[in-house]
């Protein structure tokens, strides 16, 4: 898309392009529920180039995904994470790993147990093992209860996570965006400095970084 406006402004919430309310691809008014957000998806419009490039501008994709995407068929894809949660799959070896994965997800299980009321089942290696029903519904029951906005907002986190814990954890503040992902690929990560990686995996996982980043300062904006 070719830009066509010269002036972004706020109106009550929504984005205006050169006074016209601007639209998701599904015709909806691109309105914001808190200022502190609308404010900063302003600003991406104001930094489109002339050519419009929607990768440099994640916040109004994931606005545009909360208004016309987001509900309850998202909010259950994302709480059946639970079922099979990625810190309860550890390595059988090499030591060093074993300890590294115990120092960094640990705590973010003790964190859910105590912030949830749930348990976890632990193993190792990488066959299924459910997790108490009890657990995964609780889980389940948080993340439907919460807004298309946050709903949007979390699904990157949980995606390329692929930790619902960890997700949970961001939106709640009990652990930074990029201590998160790193803990969500600490393998990956522990591999790569191991052994080393090509340009193509580092260029990957940077984008990944980028896109889980970006979910995490929306969900920021919304409690600011």
């Amino acid at each position: 898309m070719k830009r066509f406006w010269k002036d972004v402004t706020i109106i009550d919430g929504a984005i205006a392009l050169d006074g016209r309310l601007a639209r998701t691809p599904a015709r909806a008014a691109l309105t914001l529920p808190v200022s502190a957000l609308a404010q900063a998806v302003a600003e991406e419009w104001r930094g489109a180039g002339e050519t419009v490039d929607p990768r440099a501008m994640p916040l109004t994709g994931l606005a545009n995904a909360a208004i016309d995407r987001a509900g309850p068929d998202l909010a259950a894809s994302l709480a059946r994470y639970a079922e099979s949660e990625l810190l309860a799959y550890r390595a059988e070896a090499p030591p060093e790993l074993v300890a590294r994965e115990a120092e960094a997800w640990n705590p973010l299980l003790e964190w859910a147990r105590g912030r949830y009321d749930v348990a976890f089942a632990v193993t190792t290696g990488i066959v299924h093992l459910a997790q108490p029903p009890a657990t995964v519904a609780r889980l389940g029951a948080v993340v439907g209860a919460l807004d298309a906005f946050r709903l949007a907002g979390l699904a990157p986190l949980v995606t390329i996570g692929g930790s619902l814990v960890a997700a949970l954890g961001v939106l709640e503040g009990a652990i930074g965006a990029e201590a998160a992902f790193d803990a969500c690929h600490l393998d990956e990560l522990w591999q790569a400095g191991r052994w080393g990686e090509d340009a193509l995996a580092a260029q990957a996982r940077d984008q990944a970084r980028a896109d889980f980043l970006a979910g995490a300062r929306f969900l920021a904006l919304l409690a600011a």
